[in-house]
């Protein structure tokens, strides 16, 4: 091989040609800027010695590695082999990776397209047809200087397909948008119009819907059995006929949008309340009550409504407007008895139809049962008709009087069923509207039962007859007001939140009143509410005496109290509703002059209604809340500073000694506690104890009975109900 002197042949133009080709590749690639490798820089002197040697080398020795440019037919050699390498290596490269450039971020996704674009201007370069075709390593020479505008070109192109692949892809993202805002449309156009079956339009509804279905079940049986009232008013018939059938048919639809509770939230799909109605048996019944039966008086005339019976099958809304309108009522037991005298009156209505349509097909007037001959003019009257068959149905329905007896088979035949029917349906009224009444009256009868027993112990013990008035009198304010109510008994069924709510909707404003509490935390204020207790105080009642220990404070609601002298007589001041006292008392304040004592004598002028607070129960409430205690420890420690009623110096002192007697006190009784619990556990651990050395004792016995073998099965069962016994 030809040695080759690297000054001659590494001259300085072509070592700046290849630093030029370099920019090139940096300026395509958009400013990207590689990391040179051992193995590029070695591909650059290679590419040097290939142009040095390349214009002085002749075609016929370009096809051997020997001879003169042996060096730079090798260099393309190796070039040409890494090209193919290269291009192998990354050939799945220049298909990017969505989810990785998703997840690499917008820094690292601009670095792989620019490494993207310089391999495909490389890419480029490898064309088949190009004018180096021949010299397979020639279109790797470094130096680009003839080739810039074409390159620019390619640049343009390649960046304007870029473009157009951009355009491309927004295009569909826009549409995919456009398809999601579609689909938000038609979901939001399923969002049907929905009933709520608690609402008022609802019941609003069930009110119109009763209407004819009562009507029908009136009426339908009533001109059934008697022809001229079919016949004299035939138009307005029909025109309420088809109303109700009307009413009936939007009642489906209605029925389609009555929403129900799934998972408690209110159902408002078009396609699960179709499902959810045509599921159950009122649909059934619905459809039913529409079929157009009356298409038979095109057959038969106009004078059978007994063709539209079917429109009864929908008497299930009457029972559920019912429902709705007993639970809607202020007065549930007078709709109750209402209710049931409706059924009565219902029941002998279509039973005297009944006996009027019998005696029709036996023949009027043919014997003493039926109704008489209509040819009589008396009885041939409509009026008559219906008065004298309502008034068999009652007699015989209620069993009360006498009426005709029967005479054919068939007549036997109804009367016994009417006899049965009657009592069997009058039975459940009667005992039904006598519970109803009791009812009404169990609180008065509880009341009044309270107040016999306190008589009965007054005169027991010989109470005086003054004092004796005076409760009796108490009682009866109670009751003229209603306020025998206790609270806690009527309240016990719901569940706590609920409770919570109505306790701060009845006394929270009454509370906010007192000083102490106006910015206390709003879980205290609940916790206190749920713990006021009402009391009532008649005339003369002292609520507090001077000197008395201060267990509870006090809120009027309703009523006045005079702040008196130790006479009685003499009086300071007048609370009216809204005030309070004895707030400071039951807070124990640290250093307070008057202790937990109260400073003042309270009595009721008349009748009063005071909210009570126990000091027990404002310090349970005060643990969860400690912050609070504090706070109102504060406000009172002031209020007493105002009034100069605190010792600063007790104040400072420490602990409250009678506090700590307290707590001793509290200590000793939990260690009494403890102390009878570790002796019934010593019990029953000697009792163990006896009862396993018994069962040691006893194999110890059998062992040297029977020796190391077992006992025999028959022997051990023999002995176990023994051990049972003992």
């Amino acid at each position: 091989m030809a040695k080759i002197n690297t000054q001659h042949s590494y001259p300085g133009v072509h070592r700046l040609s290849v630093r030029t080709a370099d920019e090139d590749i940096e300026r395509i690639g958009n400013g990207y800027i590689r990391a040179h490798s051992l193995r590029e820089d070695a591909s650059s002197e290679l590419q040097g010695v290939i142009s040095v040697e390349g214009g002085h080398v002749p075609e016929s020795q370009t096809s051997s590695f020997t001879g003169r440019g042996a060096m730079a037919r090798l260099s393309r050699f190796v070039l040409s082999v890494r090209s193919w390498a290269t291009r192998h290596a990354h050939r799945e490269d220049q298909r990017p990776d969505s989810f990785l450039e998703r997840i690499r971020g917008p820094e690292l996704v601009e670095v792989s397209t620019r490494q993207s674009n310089i391999r495909s201007f490389l890419g480029a370069r490898e064309r088949p047809g190009a004018a180096s075709s021949h010299w397979p390593l020639a279109r790797f020479n470094v130096n680009f200087s003839n080739n810039t505008n074409e390159d620019k070109k390619e640049e343009k192109k390649e960046v304007k397909e870029e473009k157009k692949e951009e355009k491309k892809e927004e295009k569909k993202e826009e549409k995919k948008d456009d398809k999601k805002d579609d689909k938000k449309k038609e979901e939001q156009k399923k969002e049907v119009f929905v009933i709520d079956p608690s609402s008022n339009l609802y019941y609003n509804w069930l009110t119109v819907i009763a209407a004819p279905v009562f009507y029908n079940w009136c009426m339908l049986v009533c001109r059934a059995c008697f022809d001229e009232l079919q016949m004299d008013h035939i138009k307005m018939w029909l025109f309420l006929d088809y109303l109700s059938d009307i009413i009936y048919v939007i009642d489906m639809f209605v029925r389609f949008r009555t929403g129900f509770l799934e998972q408690g939230l209110l159902v408002q799909d078009e396609k699960k309340l179709r499902e959810h109605y045509t599921k159950t048996v009122q649909f059934k019944l619905d459809v039913l009550s529409l079929v157009p039966t009356d298409l038979a008086y095109f057959k038969l005339g106009l004078n059978y409504p007994e063709l539209r019976f079917n429109r009864l099958l929908r008497i299930a809304r009457l029972f559920e407007f019912f429902d709705r309108t007993e639970t809607r009522t202020n007065y549930p037991n007078m709709f109750r008895i209402g209710n049931l005298v409706l059924y009565i009156l219902i029941i002998i209505h279509w039973n005297a139809c009944i006996y009027f349509a019998i005696s029709k097909v036996i023949g009027f007037g043919t014997d003493t049962w039926v109704y008489p001959n209509v040819s009589v003019p008396e009885y041939a009257r409509l009026s008559r008709k219906y008065i004298y068959s309502l008034y068999w149905s009652t007699l015989t329905l209620t069993t009360i009087g006498e009426t005709p007896p029967p005479v054919k088979d068939e007549e036997y035949l109804f009367v016994v069923i009417d006899f049965l029917v009657g009592v069997l349906i009058f039975a459940t009224i009667v005992g039904n509207v006598g519970s109803m009444i009791s009812n009404m009256n169990a609180s008065r009868a509880e009341f009044q039962a309270k107040v016999d027993s306190i008589k009965q112990y007054m005169q027991f013990r010989k109470v005086t007859k003054d004092l004796e008035a005076r409760v009796i009198k108490w009682f009866d304010y109670l009751w003229t007001n209603k306020k025998t109510v206790d609270e806690k008994e009527v309240l016990k069924n719901l569940p706590d939140k609920l409770k919570a709510e109505i306790a701060i909707n009845v006394h929270l404003d009454t509370l906010r009143k007192v000083r102490i509490f106006q910015d206390c935390e709003a879980g205290l204020l609940i916790e206190l509410v749920l713990k006021l207790k009402p009391t009532v105080f008649s005339p003369g009642d002292y609520i507090c005496k001077k000197g008395d220990i201060g267990r509870e404070m006090y809120i009027i609601k309703e009523g006045k109290l005079a702040v008196v002298a130790d006479d009685g007589i003499t009086q300071f001041v007048v609370l009216s509703d809204g005030s309070y006292f004895g707030e400071i008392s039951i807070l124990n304040i640290k250093g307070s002059k008057s202790g937990n004592r109260r400073t003042a004598n309270i009595r009721s002028i008349g009748y009063s209604d005071l909210f009570c607070l126990s000091k027990d129960d404002l310090m349970e409430a005060l643990t969860e809340y400690p912050e609070a205690k504090k706070a109102l420890e504060e406000k009172g420690r002031q209020i007493l500073m105002k009034d100069n009623l605190i010792d600063e110096e007790a104040a400072k002192a420490g602990a409250d000694p009678k506090d700590l007697e307290e707590k001793i006190g509290r200590l000793e009784v939990a260690l009494d506690t403890l102390q009878t619990r570790f002796a019934r556990l010593m019990a029953e651990y000697t009792a163990s104890q006896q009862k396993v050395k018994q069962r040691l004792a006893r194999v110890e016995t059998r062992v040297k009975k029977y020796g190391s073998g077992s006992l025999s099965i028959a022997e051990a069962e023999a002995e176990k109900p023994e051990e049972e016994k003992k």
